[in-house]
């Protein structure tokens, strides 16, 4: 049987094998591996898109435990296909040992949706499970922080400068100084321009003066992507010259986390994902915080789902815009940046004077850096 034919037979089942032929070893050992991940639907999941009835379970009885199972993906799978049946254990149907079993722990590839789990259920865990998920939590980390890191610094270690720089690349191409010292290069019946020698911007260093950027961060359960890379974020910017970086997180209560900022991985150790949701307590304290008004971000990150006074929340975002605070709500910060929230009261803060939208933490980063800049 051809690579894609055992593709269609295991995406249509055992009823399909008179068109496409049975599988292979291999094959029926992927498709066993599939059935005891997605088969727990019954009707549903992999079967939505059967043509051929239910399916059966293969050799599936001799996957016994979370950690054979995950032993076998890695054994059998691509990297980018362990990490999408990783996330949908975990997400989509809850399989808590993958998350509280240290031995599972230690087989699992970091990433982003392994950590939102991790953040969700390290209150269950054991000394020796929250260890293992530390040292997870610190690697998705790293990486999110050094790629982070990077578009932050290319952001706010360069300005245009209007003199012609020796360094060419794209972003900093000149166009209007480049047609006017090109124009007599102008070729009327082709209509183009030749472009003989082509400026560009340099960048110098900008020195920042000090401002302060406050980081107000809905940790409900649904916020838990936003809440990872807010806490990356801040150390970010934490680090930049200049900058007085401060990080809240609320729920019911709000608790000020600015005193980890320098350190994302004891942030997120702290962060307890769920509880209510009063957004205008936390604005509040963010307001408290303000040393010169002019001078000052906060970026509120939340779905806009006010468990408090939606009354008083707006008074104040209305208060902090008219003293010249540069107020941001943000539906979303993270990698996809895909937002659900309540429109009726975004729209509402945005009538007040606050900047609604969704960002990834790059976008952020480009926002804060122009303010800086004006």
């Amino acid at each position: 049987m051809s690579a894609d034919l055992e593709r269609w037979r295991m995406i249509l089942g055992p009823a399909a094998e008179r068109h496409t032929g049975g599988l292979s070893e291999e094959g029926m050992a992927r498709d066993a591996a599939l059935d005891w991940l997605y088969d727990r639907d019954g009707d549903h999941g992999r079967r939505e898109i059967r043509r051929g009835g239910l399916r059966g379970t293969g050799n599936a009885d001799a996957i016994i435990t979370t950690v054979d199972w995950l032993d076998r993906i890695h054994r059998l799978f691509p990297k980018e296909t362990v990490e999408r049946l990783e996330q949908d254990a975990i997400e989509r149907y809850e399989i808590d040992d993958i998350v509280t079993d240290p031995d599972v722990l230690e087989r699992v590839e970091p990433n982003a949706a392994l950590l939102k789990a991790v953040l969700r259920t390290k209150h269950l865990m054991n000394p020796r499970v929250l260890a293992a998920a530390r040292r997870l939590i610190a690697e998705v980390v790293r990486k999110l922080t050094e790629q982070l890191s990077a578009e932050v610094r290319t952001v706010f270690t360069g300005s245009r400068a209007r003199r012609p720089g020796h360094h060419r690349r794209a972003r900093d191409f000149d166009l209007r100084r480049t047609i006017a010292a090109n124009l007599k290069h102008y070729d009327p019946e082709a209509g183009r321009i030749a472009i003989e020698r082509p400026h560009f911007h340099s960048r110098t260093a900008r020195r920042l003066e000090q401002w302060q950027m406050i980081l107000v961060v809905d940790q409900s359960g649904s916020m838990a992507g936003s809440v990872v890379h807010s806490a990356v974020t801040a150390s970010c910017l934490h680090a930049l010259p200049g900058l007085k970086t401060h990080l809240i997180a609320f729920d019911s209560d709000v608790v000020d986390l600015t005193g980890e900022v320098d350190d994302p991985v004891e942030l997120l150790m702290k962060v307890q994902l769920g509880g209510g949701t009063d957004i205008a307590g936390a604005v509040d304290y963010a307001a408290g915080l303000i040393e010169n008004p002019r001078r000052t971000v906060i970026a509120l990150i939340t779905d806009f789902r006010e468990g408090g006074s939606e009354t008083r929340l707006i008074h104040t975002v209305g208060q902090l815009c008219d003293q010249g605070t540069e107020f941001l709500g943000l539906a979303s910060l993270d990698e996809d940046a895909n937002p659900s929230y309540d429109r009726a009261l975004a729209g509402r803060l945005a009538s007040a004077g606050a900047h609604i939208g969704a960002m990834t933490p790059a976008h952020l980063a480009e926002f804060v850096a122009e303010r800086l800049g004006t």
